[in-house]
Formats: C-alpha cells, sequence, structure tokens
C-alpha cells in the first residue's frame, strides 16, 4: 500500500518538477496573501487533512486555518479551510489539494448514501479492492470518513478464497483445507473468507469449519435469509455482488454481518469545491 505522504510527494513532483510557470510567470515570488476553500456541493467532506499534508509539504510556513472536520456534513457555501502565505506556492498546492478532495468527499458521500439505507440495522457497510490504482489509501480513507468500514486492503492481509481459487484448486474442502496448511506452514495469523455460490456451497463451507467469514454471492433475499439461518452466527456473514442503493436494505434486514459495495469506490461524483483568494 503508498503510503499517503509518499504518495502527495510523487503528485507534487508529477505536477510541478523544476517549476510552475505560471506562477512564476506573473506573480512576484514576495506576493503574500490568503485563500478559502469554497464549498459548492452538498455532502460529507473528506481530504482535509490530506489537502494540510499537500499544503505544508510545498511550503511549511502556510498557515493553515481549518474550519471542517473530515466526514462533517457539507452545504453549498460552506468554507472548509483558510490558507496564506506565499502566493506562488499556494497556487501550487491547489490543485493537487482540490484533485484529492473532491474525489475524496465523492466517496465519502456516496458511502454515507448507502449507510444511511441502512440505518437501523446491525449491517456494517464495507468497501472492497476496486479502488484507482495508487489511490487505495485514500479512497478507503474516505470510505470510513462516510461512515463505512474497511474490507482488507489488499491481497496480503487478508485470504478471501473466491470462485475461481476453488475451481482451480478442485473443490471447496481442497482449497480450504490447503488454505489452513498453508497458514500453518507460514506461521500466519490471517482471517479467511470462503465465497459461496449457493446454498450447497454454504453447507460444504461450514462442514469444513475453516473459514472465519463466509460471503453469499449474488444470493436473493431468501436464499440470504436461509444462509444467514445455516450460519447461525458460526462465522461472520458477508452479502456480495449486484446489490444496489434499491436493494441493499433489503439484504441487510436478512441479519448479514457486512455488505460490500464496490461502488462505494468505483462508481462515484466527485463533489464540486473551489480554492478562492478573498
Amino acid at each position: 500500500m503508498i503510503d499517503i505522504k509518499r504518495h502527495v510527494e510523487l503528485s507534487i513532483e508529477e505536477d510541478i518538477k523544476e517549476e510552475d510557470h505560471s506562477g512564476a510567470a506573473c506573480i512576484p515570488s514576495s506576493s503574500i496573501s490568503q485563500a478559502q476553500l469554497l464549498i459548492k456541493d452538498t455532502g460529507v467532506i473528506s481530504g482535509i487533512e490530506v489537502a494540510q499534508l499537500v499544503f505544508k509539504t510545498i511550503d511549511s510556513s502556510i498557515q493553515f486555518k481549518q474550519f471542517l472536520s473530515d466526514g462533517d456534513q457539507i452545504k453549498n457555501g460552506d468554507i472548509a479551510f483558510e490558507v496564506r502565505g506565499s502566493v506562488r506556492n499556494i497556487l501550487k498546492a491547489e490543485r493537487l489539494a482540490l484533485n484529492y478532495m473532491q474525489r475524496m468527499s465523492g466517496i465519502a458521500t456516496t458511502t454515507g448514501i448507502y449507510v444511511e439505507a441502512i440505518k437501523g440495522t446491525e449491517t456494517k457497510i464495507l468497501d472492497t479492492r476496486k479502488t484507482s490504482p495508487g489511490l487505495r489509501s485514500f479512497e478507503k480513507l474516505a470510505v470510513t470518513h462516510g461512515g463505512g468500514f474497511n474490507h482488507r486492503f489488499g491481497l496480503y492481509d487478508m485470504i478471501m478464497i473466491k470462485d475461481n481459487h476453488i475451481d482451480f484448486a478442485g473443490g471447496i474442502d481442497e482449497a480450504m483445507n490447503s488454505t489452513s496448511a498453508y497458514l500453518k506452514a507460514n506461521n500466519l495469523n490471517l482471517k479467511v473468507e470462503v465465497e459461496a455460490r449457493d446454498l450447497n456451497e454454504v453447507e460444504k463451507i461450514l462442514s469444513n469449519g475453516n473459514a472465519d467469514r463466509i460471503m453469499f454471492d449474488n444470493f436473493n433475499y431468501s436464499d440470504t435469509q436461509t444462509g444467514v439461518k445455516m450460519v447461525a452466527q458460526r462465522m461472520e456473514t458477508e452479502s456480495s455482488g449486484g446489490i444496489t442503493l434499491e436493494t441493499i436494505r433489503g439484504y441487510a434486514e436478512c441479519g448479514v454481518d457486512f455488505i460490500s459495495v464496490g461502488a462505494l469506490t468505483h462508481q462515484i461524483q466527485s463533489l464540486d469545491m473551489s480554492l478562492k483568494a478573498f
């Protein structure tokens, strides 16, 4: 996983390289002024701390005055923060800060809508690995600002035995038994989740027992309810696959512990905001 600070440094290098020639051409190097981040949309804000890191990485002397916090509800006309310092350096940081914040706020807002849709149930909303390459840390952070929770960060911090793993391994027992042996041989303490495509596979996974969570993949409501009863809290349960904002509450009411939603990070609309001199 790419560290947030390292990613910010790489983004600055990508955008500025040796100089911001537009700013250097028309702004005196001694010019000092201030600007504010103006919200022009409605939703949940995310990325303020990342924006501060952008400004401070470019120029540690820039003053950053924060009015809102990540996870706050926002509306058109709100001011998230003010900055004061070298105009040239404020302009260098402007687009990078906005790029992070607009996308992260879009993700936080989308997540908040899904969380609200299942309010009153015990189910938690999870993200997935359907993230922008190199931006996973930012996008998963934004999910938490919207009230969701993070699934595994990558292939390294949890084992998920999916349909292709099962088919290539020769079956559910083969995949699960091999996984158990692998963890023991390598002295690894990783949670194991196994995907079930139907209720017969649910029974096989339960009979094997070498898992912490079972995923009901593309189940309808009836089979999800049956699956939850079959599991009977012996493992965590998760619904996934084709779940929309219109159907998500029905799945939550089936009693699953988690619902994973790829749309949180790959089908979002960035929020509108801008940095303006004042």
